[in-house]
């Protein structure tokens, strides 16, 4: 039998090629006599048949569509997703099993690290109601019997986002969450649902390309391509960010973005001429020699316009201004490279702190299993750096950058003395508690878990990476795992038993963090439960040491949940 099969652009899952069994035999009921389909002389009936009808047994595009397929239009399945003001090509492909199964965004690689990975949870509207259908699924019995019938609750869901004209808004899990207790009442966490659960086709697929349109890489995992390519999408997009639109010879007036924020009018394709007679103000800066710096920054590529965020970089010997694709990231950077403009600005002060640290020498022997003893100086005096000069808001200008100098200069030597001080008991109780869990290889389970407490407090990098606010209880912290060494030698069921009641609150944030990456985005809320998680281990394994706060398994618990909402 002659079949042709059109050349079909597969935009759903549902609009899919039927040549299988009941669709040939549909055929051969509607076209050929029973008798002949029971076998009788088939090629001559096929001869007499085809010279009459030569396309018989041909089937046409109407013949390979479900009745479903009237419903695929570009409002549902669009051929563009706009994210960080550039248009990326999505395509869709039918093929289960295969990488390039479902939904693909071609990702240029100089906007990847723009890319939002709650938006692209969204996927296309075309696809939503298939996989909110699919995470309700997902969920708890208990929980799940309230929406049911689900395909029901999915398909008002949908109705309910375009009423409100919120598809692609924030995270897709938040969203139904928000949705289940306005229309339920009810409270459901992200943790409930089972993502991972679902089909890979419910997952965006990513195709990062270069500037010639070839494939990078490909995948499903967002994060795991800016983490790879990060790098290169970090440095493709200052290639396009001219450092000179920054400069307030060539920026023109400021205009409103899209935030209300100010950014910078300029286009960033200048003539080359002008763009080297500006560069100047931008490199080997010593001083605050670059007029204001914008929050935001317009690059033009094409037809499009890419948002950029200025920043301070260090160079250890100067600084200069460049353009990064993470606001984030350059907050971030710009901070450094601003304490570091700082301490050019101090270098005599700088030669004299360096010296006189009081109780380094010790401190560097208590240090030494994690750094050496300059390494521990420079991040005392970083801290010193961060807490005379750097609260908010920041300098955004040469003359607030000169008050903040002259303002803080002449506290900096107290508050380097005062975390150096803090430094030191940090240390002290540190010092010893790496040998005292060798000795208890008894209790492994314990063991294990107070030896992640410590390396979570204090790392290589624990004076400059933690706020001085926070850093003021690492002590006690410290000396709560000493308290409860003692307590577990004399009662290890005990222990046992308030370690689980401690997880019962913490393996949920210890989800949240690998699921939303939250140490990176620097959610504050995230960070203020990390805390109370600290608190929560004093309160439990050492109370006599006491808490700032009351805490307890059931409060954290209640603000765990008022969290989610």
């Amino acid at each position: 039998m002659i079949r042709e099969i059109e050349n079909l652009e597969h935009k759903s899952r549902r609009v899919d090629v039927l040549v299988d069994d009941s669709l040939i035999a549909a055929f051969y009921d509607k076209l050929i006599p029973a008798d002949i389909c029971n076998g009788i002389a088939f090629e001559k009936w096929h001869k007499d048949a085809v010279s009459k009808t030569p396309k018989l047994l041909h089937l046409n595009r109407d013949d390979l569509m479900r009745h479903e397929a009237a419903g695929v239009t570009t409002d549902l399945f669009p051929k563009q997703m706009t994210i960080a003001g550039v248009e990326m090509t999505l395509s869709y492909h039918f093929e289960p099993g295969t990488p390039r199964d479902g939904v693909t965004l071609s990702v240029p690689l100089y906007v990847l690290n723009q890319v939002s990975a709650d938006r692209c949870e969204w996927l296309v509207p075309g696809m939503l109601k298939e996989k909110v259908h699919l995470l309700l699924k997902s969920l708890p019995q208990k929980l799940r019997r309230h929406c049911v019938p689900i395909p029901d609750y999915a398909a008002g869901f949908c109705d309910r986002v375009q009423e409100r004209k919120t598809f692609g808004r924030g995270s897709l899990i938040d969203a139904v969450i928000a949705d289940i207790r306005t229309q339920l009442s009810m409270m459901v966490m992200t943790t409930d649902f089972k993502s991972e659960t679902l089909p890979a086709h419910h997952f965006m697929n990513f195709k990062v390309i270069d500037e010639h349109g070839r494939q990078l890489d490909m995948g499903r995992n967002l994060a795991s391509l800016q983490a790879e390519l990060g790098g290169q999408a970090r440095e493709s997009f200052q290639r396009l960010a001219d450092m000179t639109v920054i400069s307030a010879a060539t920026a023109g007036p400021a205009t409103p973005a899209a935030d209300g924020r100010k950014s910078s009018s300029s286009n960033v394709a200048m003539k080359s001429h002008q763009s080297r007679s500006a560069a100047t103000q931008h490199e080997n800066l010593t001083t605050w020699s670059f007029g204001e710096l914008p929050e935001l920054l317009e690059i033009q590529q094409g037809k499009q316009t890419l948002i950029g965020f200025p920043a301070l970089v260090d160079k250890i010997t100067h600084c200069d201004v460049e353009v990064f694709d993470d606001p984030a990231e350059a907050i971030r950077i710009h901070r450094i490279g601003m304490r570091r403009l700082m301490a050019l600005q101090l270098k005599d002060q700088m030669k004299y702190l360096e010296k006189n640290i009081p109780g380094l020498q010790q401190m560097g022997m208590q240090f030494m299993a994690l750094g050496s003893q300059e390494e521990l100086r420079d991040q005392i005096i970083e801290a010193g750096l961060e807490r005379a000069f750097l609260q908010e808001p920041l300098p955004k200008n040469a003359s607030e950058f000169e008050a903040r100098r002259d303002e803080g200069k002449s506290r900096l030597g107290l508050l380097v003395n005062e975390i150096a001080r803090l430094a030191g008991l940090i240390l002290t109780e540190y010092y010893t508690l790496p040998k005292k869990l060798q000795g208890i290889k008894a209790h492994a389970q314990s063991a294990q878990d107070m030896q992640a407490q410590v390396q979570a407090l204090v790392g290589k990098r624990f004076v400059a990476e933690n706020d001085y606010a926070n850093l003021a209880h690492f002590p006690r912290y410290l000396k709560a795992i000493n308290v409860r060494l003692e307590k577990l030698r004399a009662d290890a069921t005990r222990d046992t038993r308030l370690m689980a009641e401690w997880a019962q609150v913490a393996t949920p944030w210890q989800r949240a963090q690998k699921d939303r990456h939250a140490a990176k985005s620097g959610d504050p809320k995230m960070l203020e439960f990390r805390w109370l998680l600290e608190e929560l281990r004093v309160s439990l394994f050492a109370q006599e040491l006491r808490t700032p706060m009351p805490v307890s398994v059931k409060r954290l618990q209640k603000v765990w949940e008022s969290m989610q909402r």
